[in-house]
């Protein structure tokens, strides 16, 4: 029993260790200019370094076309919902903005989101996946991180900004 124990405790961390070091490699870059006054996609000015100013904000890459946004959104919608910390969404290459109001729509998306129709906001920061995070705080990334996150741990991370 003592060595089964053993060998799911090693190959527990050497996955922990590999799946960090994969995300950590995708991770969006904060340009050295970055333009964080954006217009989102119904013509209102986001200003994320004002939003990142008292409270940690996320930033959340995504596209329609991304089969694992599907399951990512809606976590992001329920963030946004519970108005705790800002959140903004960036759709990257999902079409015009009629057809991302509409897509919105029917999925039930209230959060804020700026249409990156050629995805030069995602090249910006070097985006390589979506779904991809970025939690800014007074204007400077503080954390970046891709895939699948569930809520408690999205919440956990904008603390962890607003603390340190």
């Amino acid at each position: 029993m003592w060595s089964i124990f053993k060998t799911v405790l090693l190959y527990g961390l050497m996955f922990i260790v590999i799946y960090t070091a994969i995300n950590w490699w995708r991770q969006p870059v904060m340009p050295a200019s970055p333009q964080l006054q954006l217009t989102d996609y119904q013509g209102q000015v986001v200003d994320l370094a004002a939003l990142s100013h008292d409270k940690p904000t996320l930033v959340y890459f995504w596209g329609t076309w991304c089969s694992v946004c599907r399951i990512t959104s809606p976590t992001i919608e329920k963030l946004a919902a519970a108005n705790t910390y800002p959140v903004v969404t960036v759709a990257v290459q999902s079409g015009t903005d009629q057809e991302l109001h509409r897509y919105l729509n029917q999925n039930e998306y209230g959060f804020t989101t700026i249409n990156d129709q050629q995805g030069s906001i995602f090249d910006d920061w070097q985006g390589q996946v979506t779904p991809s995070y970025v939690v800014l705080k007074e204007g400077k990334m503080t954390q970046g991180l891709t895939g699948i996150q569930p809520l408690w741990l999205l919440k956990l991370r904008l603390w962890l900004s607003s603390v340190f």
